[in-house]
């Protein structure tokens, strides 16, 4: 009998904070809006870089963005800015961050309109998609829905969303379950639809 860590997703390796997120967060459906925002940002962030960076990072961008409360971060300016550049426990990248402010504006705007997480679920026609990949090489980079995400975000005024951005993120929130059918997860994110 093999045990659930050589079942589990091989992208999360044997670091114990990769494997504890692989486990209890990726791939989970999310609806909290606040949350899908946080987690947008923080894939933006990751451009150019690997998540386990991000995540090693996850508690320092979220005291340095004040909880990612999008009604705080749309009224910073330069001042702001400034201070997030001198931030060693972020990503320092002037564009990221005032690309963050500008998105804090776009989701307020959407939220007030039709609210954040119906606008981003419905790419995904409102429920998961449940892929029943056997092997990483199945696993797009990008789909048609994350193409139309990464549009309509881009439209809105959101930055640094491309679509294999968004195809990451709509994995990690559930929007698709791309655990592998071997690995434990995916029974369990499945029956979380």
């Amino acid at each position: 009998m093999t045990d659930a860590s050589s079942r589990r997703c091989a992208w999360c390796g044997t670091d114990p904070l990769y494997i504890h997120y692989h486990d209890t967060d990726w791939g989970v459906p999310e609806r909290d809006p606040r949350a899908l925002w946080e987690k947008l940002i923080l894939d933006g962030f990751q451009a150019g870089l690997s998540w386990i960076t991000i995540l090693r990072k996850r508690e320092n961008f979220r005291a340095a963005f004040h909880g990612f409360h999008p009604e705080t971060i749309a009224t910073w300016g330069e001042a702001e800015i400034t201070r997030l550049l001198a931030n060693p426990g972020i990503i320092r990248h002037r564009g990221k961050i005032a690309g963050t402010i500008r998105s804090a504006q776009a989701y307020l705007r959407i939220e007030g309109r039709e609210g954040f997480s119906p606008y981003l679920w419905s790419f995904v026609g409102g429920a998961p998609i449940q892929n029943r990949f056997t092997s990483a090489t199945q696993v797009p980079t990008q789909t048609p829905q994350s193409l139309a995400m990464s549009k309509a975000l881009k439209a809105e005024g959101f930055t640094f969303c491309g679509p294999t951005i968004t195809y990451a993120f709509m994995q990690a929130t559930g929007m698709v379950n791309d655990h592998m059918t071997h690995c434990p997860s995916h029974s369990r994110v499945a029956a979380l639809a």
